[in-house]
């Protein structure tokens, strides 16, 4: 069961952020940019340095928290969910900013932020609404 509600909230989220971009490319005469599917997209040299330092330091971090978490404040497990949203943020707030400063289309970054928006509000909803049924 688990799953099925994993699968229609990743769906649903889809959806919506599909939704947006396509509503502000149309209302904010957005150029659309190609982009791999499952690539970095990293604007010049500059960024790909912050953003594999970010990756590290928060792939480091999260598992640093997630031990002293589970070992010795058990109760404090949700900052461990904090603390991965509030990477997630930073991550879309320096690509945005990259976006904004070195490209020849400025207004990308509108939609990097309604994309960060929405990825960070389904989660807390997720978590708030115990939409997953984890515990």
């Amino acid at each position: 069961m688990f799953w099925l509600r994993f699968g229609v909230i990743v769906v649903c989220v889809f959806a919506l952020k599909s939704l947006l971009k396509t509503l502000l490319r149309k209302l904010l005469k957005i150029e659309k940019v190609k982009k791999e599917f499952f690539s970095t997209n990293h604007i010049n040299e500059l960024h790909r340095k912050i953003d594999k330092s970010l990756r590290v330091f928060s792939a480091i971090s999260l598992f640093t928290l997630y031990s002293v978490l589970l070992f010795y404040y058990e109760d404090f497990i949700y900052l461990f969910f904090f603390a991965i949203i509030a990477f997630t943020i930073l991550d879309y707030i320096i690509t945005a900013f990259f976006e904004w400063k070195y490209t020849r289309y400025p207004k990308q970054s509108i939609l990097t932020i309604t994309e960060m928006l929405v990825i960070v509000v389904s989660t807390i909803i997720v978590i708030q609404f115990n939409l997953l049924g984890l515990y």
